[in-house]
């Protein structure tokens, strides 16, 4: 979809729409970008040699399955030609050809293309979310009681936005994301699920003294989102044999979090190839806590705890 703003002088909307997701999502395939933006494959491919020729993108050779593929990401030139136009909050980050070809790499990718899941899912539903319709690692600070008076920073993957349409209801989802490839302990993924616990639970207080007096009672996330996301976990990087155990030791970790199952967030966990083959509303998702009953990205079997 074309975007109101211009990016670069003389370069048209496809080649705006490439800086624009560049911009958002840092590291992006060719074939993601084709997928993201749609359209002739060809015709894109000579937008992307005019914006490395116009020093506003740089590419790097990936090889994965035995198969080459070209990896893209904003020099300093492409970067500042976004934050000219506004559309986009500013990002401090910026990627290189040492950070596209880092440990990093993959991880990136694989957000990437969970985020595309749900866009190709969308599309077929009638449902809407696009190509800048998931913001990756947006900083979330709170403290916990595990360490008082330090001040801590929960930064998901990707938070992403999802407006499911029926007839004439729209609601809004908003989901913390999470990206596994199976890189580290289940232990530290569980220690992430009850970083979730803490920041919904989190509620500021004022450092003046004497406003302490009337201490607030609202959640520091209720000034960011309307309820409080679900949270979801999606592995990849093994074989289903080995994403099952991991499955099912998450959710042994998270039931003797006792944080956890006093939060009451919704939280659940399956596979990429899930994801990608059946969309986030068949039952792909195996609740963290309580009954291992598959289910949707809904995390809930109550007609009544949707609208929720």
């Amino acid at each position: 979809m074309p975007y109101p703003h211009t990016a670069a002088a003389g370069h048209n909307a496809t080649g705006q729409q490439v800086l624009y997701i560049l911009y958002q999502h840092r590291l992006v395939s060719t074939g993601q970008l084709h997928r993201l933006i749609l359209g002739n494959a060809e015709y894109l491919r000579r937008q992307l040699r005019t914006l490395r020729t116009d020093n506003l993108v740089g590419s790097v050779q990936y090889r994965r399955h035995g198969q080459r593929e070209l990896l893209w990401w904003l020099t300093e030139d492409g970067a500042e030609s976004v934050e000219a136009t506004g559309l986009l909050p500013r990002r401090p980050y910026r990627m290189s050809r040492q950070a596209a070809v880092g440990p990093l790499q993959n991880h990136t990718l694989a957000t990437v293309e969970t985020g595309i899941a749900f866009i190709t899912h969308a599309a077929r539903l009638g449902h809407e979310c696009g190509p800048l319709d998931w913001s990756p690692e947006t900083a979330h600070h709170y403290r916990s009681d595990d360490r008082p008076g330090e001040d801590l920073t929960l930064i998901p993957d990707a938070v992403l936005s999802y407006v499911h349409t029926d007839k004439d209801q729209r609601t809004l989802l908003t989901l913390f994301i999470e990206v596994d490839r199976t890189q580290m302990t289940v232990a530290r993924l569980a220690h992430k699920l009850h970083a979730y616990a803490a920041y919904h639970s989190y509620t500021p207080q004022p450092a003046n003294r004497a406003a302490r007096k009337n201490p607030t009672t609202r959640p520091a996330w209720r000034s960011r989102y309307p309820l409080y996301p679900r949270v979801l976990f999606v592995l990849t990087g093994a074989s289903p044999a080995r994403l099952k155990r991991r499955i099912a030791d998450l959710r042994s970790l998270a039931a003797a979090d006792h944080d956890l199952t006093a939060a009451g967030i919704r939280a659940g966990v399956t596979t990429l190839d899930e994801l990608r083959e059946r969309g986030p509303f068949a039952p792909i998702f195996t609740p963290v806590l309580g009954p291992a009953t598959p289910t949707d990205i809904w995390l809930t079997t109550t007609p009544a705890a949707i609208a929720a």
